[in-house]
């Protein structure tokens, strides 16, 4: 049997007297791309936030072998301030060096802006990188979140309604990049259709509980209606 790439245990969080999640664990294999569905409120961003916090102790701690993780949250996490080549090239800020970090801040280079062309270019994002993100519109600012999270090149993505600022056509291309960019994936999603459409597999809460874990070839929209009650 193989060894899963994501394993968590336990994931428990209340705020004051009110429980929001209770005792939840999860393994993902490789090739395993998980949309993460229930009602507002029921747990979906505390669960990512707490995956990621127990995985990069993980990796802190030297544990073996441990996945790379990308977190995509829904605040999305840009310095508005910055041009929008400032705000994806943080993506690899652990990867280089001090100099050479200071030196692309300074002034960019060729090769890292041409890396991030690309995949702009592919979030119908082209000639974007000197534009501050605070000009962007919500939908231009979660794309330039994205393409940070694909900058990374990690293994992992954990993504927090990565598309939800998004119309339909560009919602597919994001969740069709982010899910053939990634070894595994959970990925919070609102839109019960998307989520069958490009997950391999849907874990929907309820009541802070792990209530479905289903392959989504197995799954219709109605057979999630109860996580909504």
């Amino acid at each position: 049997m193989s060894t899963p790439l994501v394993v968590l245990d336990d994931l428990s969080a209340k705020y004051g007297m009110h429980v929001v999640l209770q005792a939840v664990s999860l393994r993902i294999e490789r090739g395993e791309h998980v949309a993460l569905v229930g009602k507002s409120g029921v747990g979906k961003s505390t669960l990512l936030k707490l995956a990621f916090s127990a995985l990069t102790r993980s990796v802190t701690a030297g544990a073996d072998p441990m996945p790379s993780i990308a977190f995509l949250p829904q605040e999305l996490g840009l310095v508005t301030q910055l041009p929008v080549f400032h705000n994806v090239y943080m993506a690899r800020l652990a990867r280089y060096g001090r100099l050479q970090n200071l030196r692309n801040f300074v002034w960019p280079q060729a090769a890292r802006a041409a890396e991030m062309e690309s995949i702009l270019g592919q979030l119908d994002m082209p000639s974007s990188l000197r534009t501050a993100v605070a000009s962007l519109s919500g939908g231009q600012k979660q794309r330039v979140a994205v393409a940070r999270a694909l900058y990374q090149e990690a293994e992992v993505l954990l993504a927090d309604e990565p598309c939800s600022a998004l119309d339909g056509p560009q919602a597919d291309n994001v969740l069709q990049l982010l899910t053939s960019s990634f070894t595994a994936s959970i990925v919070a999603l609102h839109d019960v259709d998307l989520a069958l459409k490009h997950a391999t597999r849907v874990i929907g809460l309820r009541d802070g509980r792990l209530a479905l874990d289903e392959p989504s070839a197995t799954l219709r929209a109605a057979d999630l209606g109860f996580l909504y009650e």
